[in-house]
């Protein structure tokens, strides 16, 4: 499709860019990476916030399915209240998601072809178009990607796929460039932070309400 072409073609230009700037190709992509996250930061907040909602609405969605676990019809109903109650879009954690798809596989495409040649980055001697030959790379994806789910969803319920999702990403690693590992391994922080700011936030501005209703309360 056109716009895999187009978004490859862009980032590998920006990539370029960065390895022109910087005359290193590690610090390249962790310099594209940032730079990706923040153009999409809008969406990764939207996504954010509305993962603390449903977060939030966990307790009530389980009442309500255990109420209603032989009325599907009835359950759906009163979901969609509930969602409506609190402005809450039961979509809108995945749309952001989606709008991100094209981007990441444009760059995955881009990061796989990616000409490094054999400038070592690190302990990585045999240049970022080589798997990582001691592995550390491909633990940290695993490792980073472990953080991240249990800090944007800690769901015991998912459990499972917490830990089978990020052993499988730290598997297939080993057999990747570490250019592209690398670039994992980079978002996996950066989204971490940019959780970590998103959430400082949200809590700020909730403890700010909270005073005003105190404020309000005492006139």
């Amino acid at each position: 499709m056109q716009i895999f072409d187009y978004l490859a073609s862009g980032l590998e230009w920006l990539l370029q860019y960065f390895v022109g700037l910087t005359g290193n190709h590690g610090i390249a992509i962790i310099l594209l990476t940032i730079a990706i996250r923040l153009v999409l930061y809008p969406l990764f907040a939207s996504q954010t916030r509305s993962m603390a909602v449903m977060k939030e609405l966990q307790p009530e969605m389980m009442a309500l399915q255990e109420k209603y676990k032989n009325n599907p019809q009835e359950y759906q109903r009163r979901a969609m209240e509930l969602y409506k109650k609190y402005n809450m879009n039961p979509f809108g954690g995945c749309l952001p998601m989606l709008v991100q798809l094209p981007v990441l596989w444009a760059l995955f495409r881009v990061l796989r072809s990616f000409p490094f040649g054999d400038e070592p980055f690190l302990w990585v001697s045999g240049g970022l178009g080589q798997p990582d030959p001691y592995y550390i790379l491909p633990v940290l994806s695993a490792v980073t990607t472990y953080a991240q789910m249990m800090h944007s969803n800690p769901d015991p319920s998912q459990k499972t796929m917490m830990m089978v999702m990020p052993a499988m990403i730290g598997w297939v690693s080993i057999r990747f460039p570490a250019g592209l590992v690398l670039y994992w391994v980079t978002s996996n922080l950066f989204s971490m932070l940019q959780q970590y700011i998103i959430s400082g936030g949200e809590q700020g501005r909730a403890k700010e309400g909270e005073k005003d209703a105190d404020g309000g309360d005492d006139r």
